[in-house]
């Protein structure tokens, strides 16, 4: 009797065995469908994730990088729900900075199971970037921008390596400054009129040094958006100074979503 009981037991723990081992291959299944879509912000093109892509991709996520025309928040929005629209499954939208205000309004796209902003924007309905940074000092980045005649705006090399990019290598942040995208002034003015968080699991990734977007508004939206927060002692750009923990907060938003 004793023998058929052990017996028992011992088969009970090995199907039960199988069963977690299988709950949790099922798991990393799901995460391995989910698709990522990047969105870069200001200042950049889609270049600013070459960090983050191959760990992402290391994990067997499929992975896009959006690239911004920055001509106006709808066409940015635009340019992204085309992206949204040629996949398949579930994604997990990633905002950069001005890209915040990009994945809050595109990320109503029924396919987006959850958002990370990265010291991004993250907007309530009817605000714009101005409306969201007017209660804080301008941070010492975006003074004395490069305008041109018709209102785009730039960074110059030395404030890049000084004020957005201060963690990152000068070599990078002088071919940064090349490839920037410049952006039209009058964006930072222009509202969504939908907030996707409210009905979006969040995460966002916080830059404590960032001479950008103050590092008291991103706590401030952090908190207003209830996402889970990864605190970072980085500049603006933390996806290139601490790739392995921006990934690991997209892969964090990933595997929640498959649960």
């Amino acid at each position: 009797m004793k023998s058929f009981i052990k017996t028992t037991v011992l088969a009970a723990a090995f199907c039960f065995g199988i069963s977690v081992a299988n709950a949790a291959s099922t798991a990393a299944e799901e995460v391995q469908k989910t698709t990522v879509v990047l969105v870069h912000g200001a200042f950049a093109d889609g270049s600013a994730w070459d960090k983050v892509i191959p760990l992402l991709q290391a994990k067997g996520l499929h992975v896009v990088s959006v690239q911004n025309p920055l001509t106006s928040l709808a066409d940015d929005v635009a340019a992204t729900r085309r992206v949204l629209d040629m996949q398949t499954g579930p994604i997990v939208l990633v905002g950069h900075s001005w890209g915040g205000m990009v994945i809050t309004e595109a990320g109503q796209d029924e396919h987006v199971k959850a958002l990370v902003y990265v010291a991004a924007f993250a907007p309530s309905e009817g605000e714009s970037a101005t409306d969201l940074t007017k209660d804080y000092p301008t941070p010492e980045g975006l003074q004395s921008l490069i305008a041109d005649k018709e209102g785009f705006v730039s960074m110059s090399p030395e404030r890049m390596a000084k004020y957005f990019a201060q963690d990152v290598p000068a070599a990078q942040t002088k071919v940064m400054a090349v490839t920037q995208g410049s952006i039209r002034g009058q964006n930072f003015g222009e509202k969504v009129t939908v907030a996707a968080w409210k009905t979006k699991p969040s995460w966002y990734v916080l830059g404590e040094q960032d001479h950008m977007i103050q590092p008291a508004l991103q706590k401030a939206m952090a908190a207003k958006i209830s996402a889970h927060v990864v605190s970072l002692p980085t500049s603006h750009v933390p996806q290139l100074s601490r790739p392995t923990q921006v990934a690991d907060a997209i892969l964090a938003a990933a595997a929640e979503q498959s649960k």
